[in-house]
């Protein structure tokens, strides 16, 4: 495809988000309704190409970018769940959430509105697309679509589904959502920033740096996902023991999967029996001299030393240290961490709140696994992505990160004039004719 039809693309792209906002929730929730049907209709194709894509790439691909290409039943079965709950939930187009009256039969209303054109590039994960395509037909956006090579077959077999949809609801415009498939495309899409809103990356540090460096769009993410837990002095060892097994091991290829684990010195003694189980689960440890020496203690085998605390490993590898307070956990995530998720497992009312003020995350958890930190688990029915910016949307993203605001004011013949003094060379000046009420409605 060349560039001039590749950009036809994108100004399609920009036509189609003049419509979606005028889409009912009827529309919509049909719409969704239907794309879940088609998915799980479809399973056995969508499982058909992932594997020809992961028997494709199973030698040049790291363990953990082959873990998060992987597609199977139980993944789709809970994207299905998630674009239902979507179909059920309150349209988020045109809602008002705040009203003020300026003046008697003068009103002021802040509504929300989609973004508009919002382009996501993403690697290896194909179950992006279903993820981000309900979210952004939910929220009356638009779509360009660029994933890896790694995953191509997975994605253009979504984006049959998609295509018949488009044929199946008329209402659609059928620019709503489109794939990119070469690399070049990305450049491409980076350079459009007076036809394209937003661009979403989801993937290595490396791929959102570079995609920051390359564009004036602006961009929402996260760079990476260099996770915490901190044990606490007065944490009771059972629930150590269970969220800390459950954030290293139960999906370690994620965003959200715990990097390293700070532990009070006073539970130096049972940290040993944790480590024997994260080894016997396969957990690789890397720490400081402490934890080296009982690690080898415990185990008689050798931990690795942690050279760099700000790792994201993404597979079965804990770096561990031992603090001296919850004073010193907190200077460590703020200082190593990436903001993403960091949570704390404690008893004391004192450490608990001296944490959540501390720590300067987009997620903080107290007593419960990093992996929570999720869309489709924060009742979402699924994200666009985690953001690590204070800036509009922050945290897992989800249909109401993807709008923005509108201010819509309808009075009645009324004029700036009259709320203004004025002086037409006599004195005393006329007084403003009308005030300002301000009266909040909402």
């Amino acid at each position: 495809m060349n560039k001039d039809s590749r950009v036809r693309k994108i100004e399609k792209a920009a036509a189609a988000a003049l419509v979606m906002p005028a889409l009912s929730a009827d529309q919509k929730a049909t719409a969704l309704s239907s794309f879940a049907d088609r998915i799980w209709r479809k399973k056995d194709n969508l499982l058909q190409a992932n594997a020809r894509d992961l028997n494709r790439e199973k030698k040049s691909l790291p363990a953990a970018l082959l873990a998060r290409l992987k597609l199977d039943e139980g993944k789709i079965a809970t994207l299905c769940e998630g674009i239902r709950a979507l179909a059920n939930a309150e349209d988020p187009v045109h809602r008002v959430i705040d009203r003020i009256e300026l003046d008697q039969g003068l009103v002021l209303e802040k509504r929300t509105v989609p973004i508009g054109v919002i382009a996501v590039i993403f690697e290896s994960r194909p179950d992006v697309i279903p993820q981000i395509l309900s979210l952004i037909l939910k929220s009356g956006n638009v779509a360009l679509l660029k994933g890896g090579r790694e995953a191509r077959l997975t994605n253009l077999a979504f984006m049959k589904i998609v295509s018949e949809l488009n044929r199946e609801l008329r209402f659609l415009p059928g620019a709503w959502a489109q794939l990119f498939i070469e690399r070049s495309d990305v450049d491409l899409i980076l350079k459009q920033n007076k036809l394209v809103n937003l661009v979403i990356p989801r993937g290595s540090n490396a791929l959102v740096q570079a995609i920051m460096n390359k564009t004036k769009i602006p961009v929402l993410g996260h760079a990476d996902g260099v996770c915490h837990l901190y044990w606490d002095e007065s944490a009771d060892f059972a629930t150590v023991r269970r969220v800390v097994i459950d954030a290293k091991t139960q999906y370690p290829a994620v965003c959200n999967a715990v990097e390293t684990l700070l532990v009070h010195r006073s539970r130096v003694a049972e940290l040993g029996e944790l480590l024997h189980e994260l080894d016997n689960r396969g957990v690789k440890i890397f720490g400081d001299s402490s934890v080296q020496r009982l690690y080898h203690a415990t185990l008689k085998k050798k931990a690795g030393r942690a050279g760099n605390w700000h790792t994201e490993y993404g597979d079965l590898a804990l770096s561990v240290r031992i603090v001296a307070s919850v004073s010193e956990a907190i200077a460590h995530i703020n200082r190593f961490g990436s903001h993403h998720t960091d949570g704390i497992l404690t008893r004391d009312l004192k450490s608990k709140q001296s944490f959540l003020a501390g720590v300067d995350s987009a997620t903080i958890t107290v007593n419960a696994s990093t992996r929570f930190a999720d869309g489709y688990r924060f009742g979402m029915g699924a994200e666009v992505g985690i953001s690590t910016s204070k800036i509009h949307a922050r945290g897992p993203v989800g249909v109401e990160g993807l709008m923005t605001n509108q201010f819509v004011l309808v009075g009645d013949g009324h004029i700036v004039g009259d709320y203004v003094a004025t002086n037409d060379g006599e004195m005393p000046a006329r007084k403003p004719v009308r005030k300002f009420t301000h009266r909040r409605l909402i």
